[in-house]
């Protein structure tokens, strides 16, 4: 009976230290105030629900 192993890389510990680092440092250079904005928003809601329905029956049967 043999045993393959196969390793996936080696160790790299200045990497890992690099990486936690990095991982562990918060970006504080953004602008932490919120925007403002005035305005109305309008949307269409589109057909009504009977219509969307025999819409879909239609396109079901076909």
């Amino acid at each position: 009976m043999s045993v393959v192993v196969m390793s996936m890389g080696a160790y790299d510990e200045e990497e890992h230290e690099r990486r936690e680092r990095k991982n562990s440092t918060v970006d504080t250079d953004f602008d932490d105030v919120r925007s403002d904005y005035h305005g109305t928003v309008e949307y269409d809601s589109g057909d009504s629900a009977e219509d969307l329905l025999k819409q879909f029956e239609k396109i079901k049967s076909q």
